[in-house]
């Protein structure tokens, strides 16, 4: 099959995915947008749940990855942080991508916890990295820095030589490990 031919396949599964979403959520429930191969449902931090959740239910049974970035500087960035699902049916090989966005000063979103749980790990990097908190987590902590460092260090405004801290943490020996 040529890139072409599987590419308008694979749009044909998302609209009809994003038809039947929309049909049971409301037409102004989220938005969509397409690149090549990348489909994706954007929606305000407020439903996101709600369309996770209609999704998990309509077969999209594997939280694949989840992330986030900072769009702080960004030129036609309004809002400061995204964080993006990716969502796989199992049964039908159909992939889409959930995206959503949050502001400071408290950014929060809901956890998926109780959807996927594969998302605990996940939501504890990007909120260690990006200081997103997931409201429900039932662990969230830091996963990849120590308890003791107080910054997020994947946010535009964290300096790139960071503010000094791996210079206050007593180093670990080998031996101690």
């Amino acid at each position: 099959m040529a890139d072409t031919e599987r590419i308008a396949v694979v749009r044909e599964r998302f609209d009809a995915t994003a038809s039947l979403l929309r049909g049971k959520l409301g037409s102004d429930v989220f938005t969509t947008s397409t690149f090549r191969d990348n489909c994706r449902l954007i929606a305000s931090s407020d439903k996101v749940y709600v369309i996770l959740e209609a999704c998990k239910l309509h077969g999209f049974d594997m939280l694949a990855d989840m992330s986030g970035a900072d769009y702080l500087h960004y030129p036609d960035a309004k809002d400061r942080y995204g964080v993006w699902y990716c969502l796989v049916n199992t049964s039908t090989g159909e992939r889409v991508i959930v995206k959503t966005y949050v502001n400071d000063p408290n950014p929060t979103l809901p956890s998926v916890y109780g959807l996927w749980k594969g998302c605990d790990w996940m939501e504890r990097e990007v909120y260690d990295m990006y200081g997103i908190e997931f409201k429900g987590h039932p662990d969230l902590r830091r996963i990849l820095l120590p308890d003791e460092f107080s910054s997020f260090p994947l946010r535009k405004d964290y300096p790139m030589r960071g503010k000094g801290e791996r210079h206050n943490f007593n180093p670990i020996l080998r031996s101690e490990s």
